[in-house]
């Protein structure tokens, strides 16, 4: 024969107020998946351009885009809105920098 304890999902104090109890053994989403790959993609929009332009395209050439240098990018995780980045210098590298998460 088992036997089973109920562990109770919340107690009483003496003031009357519910405390829940939490499971310290409980994983939270950070434990559980650190190794799920995803994908992020920052999306800069290019307005008017064409199949022509992208056939003329050479090394070197520069695709201007309708984005201002300060503006906020969006920051997309698996094709999800995350968070809105703004580009920044860092070395000799092109890093974005978190600046709203949604």
């Amino acid at each position: 024969m088992t036997t089973t304890t109920a562990v109770p999902a919340a107690r009483q104090t003496k003031t009357g107020a519910v405390q829940a109890f939490v499971n310290p053994r409980q994983p939270n989403g950070q434990e559980l998946l650190p190794w799920l790959p995803c994908t992020l993609a920052l999306e800069i929009p290019v307005v008017n351009f064409t199949v022509g332009y992208l056939l003329e395209l050479k090394e070197g050439a520069l695709v201007c885009t309708s984005t201002h240098q300060s503006s906020d990018i969006p920051l997309l995780v698996n094709g999800v809105l995350m968070a809105w980045t703004e580009f920044e210098v860092v070395g000799d590298r092109l890093a974005a920098r978190i600046t709203d998460l949604v």
